[in-house]
């Protein structure tokens, strides 16, 4: 049977390879953006590159297996020096991974400047190694990226539960007896593993977006880890399948760059429409909240109204409506429409008027408001002239259950602090 799905030799590697990295990215870059070390692997896949270089120079030798044992242990070496300074020293993170990325990275440039200067050193195609140049990728390079990418992922499942503490709790783990400080080694091992996979699909510029893009877009849609690191994985797999083909089918196109392209789509899409963490949703969210808060306050008004003229069955003027919180007629007219579909209001061309159901969700809101106050001033003990915005901000926050609990925590006061009277719960 025929596997090669008329792709060439050179294209049939490239998506292999892109796939597995992309997979392998997914699955450690949730580790490192949920241990908010996003930027770690920038650091490491610099740290890798003066290895690739001394890997070439000890062997003369352009075989993958050199190439990358040095930028292993060079990457390795790099993290076990951030780690070392975050741990011993009074520098952040952040400033431990800036040094040693321009350190590092300054030290592998150096060394492939030199590399040019040899004899045949023009051929030695090192350079792919910092945008990174998918279509050199051999069957040997692919043994290797699938070896290493297995011992990665059996590390990741042996550990998981380890490892998910890592991320979330490590002081909890620490508690428990677990060698976290071991197990930060080894996130940070696997980490490296998958950098150095990487830099010849990707390059050290792009390796830190195919490690974090993924994750972050998967990271949008759930909050279980499982299904984020599966999720990741799978981002990661289909922005290397759609970047191979796409550099296959169109003449002189990078595969790297657009596999970071296709799974920023992924990311803008997921930040865009995810159900819960999406920006639409949340706008969504925020304005049906507006429009609740809205229709809150004014059956709160109507009902202030007919307190101080000793009436809630009187009609309060349109005009009269809009100047009390400074609404325009249309975002007025919108809330009264809301609240008239509810059977809350009772609408006439220039007035609002509250029904009984109305004037029972109106004394709920005033309750709230009122009790809230007292607890502001008993409390806390804030003065009475100071508690009127944080009770209007909370009397929409406030459950039910919540006003009960605070009712009776206050021994079911009569009035608020201002001498007015607290409705009292009822039915409507």
């Amino acid at each position: 049977m025929d596997l090669s799905f008329g792709l060439s030799y050179t294209a049939r590697n490239v998506l292999i390879g892109a796939t597995l990295l992309g997979a392998l990215g997914g699955l450690m870059g949730s580790f490192a953006l949920l241990r908010r070390q996003s930027l770690l692997g920038d650091a490491l896949a610099h740290a890798a590159l003066p290895g690739v270089c001394l890997g070439f120079l000890l062997t003369g030798s352009k075989a993958p297996l050199p190439l990358f044992a040095g930028a292993l242990v060079a990457g390795l070496l790099g993290a076990l020096l951030i780690l070392t300074t975050v741990r011993w020293s009074r520098l952040t993170e952040d400033a431990a991974i800036g040094i040693v990325l321009s350190v590092f990275f300054g030290c592998g440039i150096v060394l492939l400047t030199h590399i040019q200067k040899l004899p045949g050193g023009n051929q030695s195609g090192l350079d792919k190694y910092l945008f990174g140049q998918a279509a050199t990728l051999v069957v040997e390079d692919l043994v290797v990226m699938a070896v290493l990418g297995g011992i990665v992922a059996l590390a990741v499942l042996a550990f998981y539960k380890e490892l998910k503490l890592l991320a979330f709790d490590p002081g909890f783990g620490a508690s428990l007896g677990l060698p976290m400080k071991r197990l930060e080694v080894l996130l940070t091992l696997l980490l490296v593993v998958v950098v150095v996979v990487g830099l010849q699909t990707v390059g050290v510029v792009l390796i830190v977006a195919t490690l974090i893009t993924p994750a972050a877009a998967a990271r949008q849609w759930t909050d279980r880890l499982g299904s984020m690191v599966l999720l990741a994985a799978a981002i990661g797999a289909l922005a290397g399948v759609a970047g191979s083909l796409a550099s296959a089918v169109v003449p002189r196109l990078p595969t790297g760059p657009v596999i970071v392209l296709v799974s920023s789509c992924v990311l803008l899409t997921s930040l865009l429409f995810a159900p819960r963490r999406g920006l639409l949703q949340a706008f969504l969210r925020e304005r049906a909240v507006g429009a609740r808060i809205r229709r809150e306050n004014l059956l709160k008004d109507l009902y202030l109204q007919g307190e101080r003229s000793g009436s809630w069955t009187e009609a309060i003027s349109w005009t009269h409506l809009m100047g009390v919180r400074g609404q325009g007629s249309r975002e007025l007219d919108h809330t009264a429409r809301a609240l008239a579909d509810e059977g809350l209001v009772e609408r006439t061309d220039d007035s609002l008027r509250l029904t009984p159901d109305g004037l029972c969700a109106a004394e709920s809101m005033v309750r709230k408001h009122r009790l809230w106050e007292v607890y502001l001033t008993r409390r806390l003990e804030l003065p009475s002239d100071h508690v009127h915005r944080d009770a209007e901000a909370m009397e929409h926050a406030l459950t039910d259950r919540a006003v009960e609990a605070l009712d009776a925590l206050l021994d079911f006061p009569a009035t608020d602090p201002h001498g007015r009277a607290i409705p009292r719960r009822r039915a409507a």
